[in-house]
């Protein structure tokens, strides 16, 4: 069942049975009989006129506690709020999880044009900012893994060996950068948040639409959003003097 509902995500919003049989590698007839389950959970919805299925607002019960108990998110919120204020974007807090990037929060622009990423939301790609600040510590055999596994696509990056070369500019940067590589329309940036252990637990993420995001602009959003990171780090008990020490790599 897990397997079925993992099949969706930010490119595979809605899908219908012989997709998600493919995806999984079961029978059609018994997706077809998942599906029907899962629908009586409201964990999934199915539109009446295609008959293709989406995630249901069921999964939102079941997920709001764990939401509620994650302490990075409740301090992450306050910093959210006050970093779309001074970039003018939305800012989204995301966690790893499975192998992805997960929105847990997010503060939408309060322009009429924007770029959202609704809670819920997964990111497996290597040109996905978020997924770069999110490996950014994690050790090179275990991202070639996920990577032999299909557990993150390689998007932007022609091999392991130039994704592991790109993570290493985002620990000396401080921030990973997504300049139109999932699609040409959007400027992601993320930069990570560190605990009291020194382990990236989640990355704030700044997202724009790409026409009004220039050279001093993108500038601007890398240094807003290390900043905002630093704050939630700070309050999680990361020690400043790293995080200066970080921002002066820059």
């Amino acid at each position: 069942m897990m397997a079925v509902l993992r099949c969706f995500d930010s490119e595979h919003r809605h899908l219908g049975v012989v997709e998600i049989a493919e995806r999984t590698g079961l029978h059609k007839s018994s997706v077809s009989r998942l599906m029907t389950t899962l629908e009586l959970e409201h964990l999934v919805e199915r539109d009446p006129v295609n008959r293709r299925y989406s995630l249901g607002l069921g999964l939102l019960s079941v997920a709001g506690t764990l939401l509620a108990d994650l302490d990075v998110r409740r301090t992450a919120y306050p910093v959210l709020i006050e970093l779309a204020a001074r970039t003018g974007e939305s800012c989204s807090l995301m966690v790893w999880s499975d192998d992805q990037a997960v929105c847990v929060e997010q503060v939408p622009s309060s322009q009429t044009i924007k770029h959202t990423t609704s809670i819920g939301t997964v990111y497996r790609t290597t040109a996905s900012s978020s997924v770069q600040a999110l490996l950014v510590d994690r050790p090179e055999a275990a991202v070639d893994e996920m990577l032999g596994r299909g557990l993150l696509r390689l998007q932007g990056h022609v091999s392991a060996p130039e994704l592991h070369a790109a993570l290493e500019q985002v620990r000396l940067r401080g921030a990973a950068v997504n300049d139109g590589a999932t699609d040409p329309g959007e400027v992601g940036v993320s930069a990570p948040v560190v605990d009291h252990r020194g382990e990236t637990v989640a990355a704030v993420l700044v997202a724009a639409p790409r026409y009004r995001v220039d050279k001093a602009l993108l500038g601007s959003m890398v240094q807003e959003c290390m900043w905002a990171a630093g704050v939630v780090s700070a309050a999680l008990g990361h020690p400043a003097q790293d995080l200066a020490g970080m921002a002066e790599a820059t």
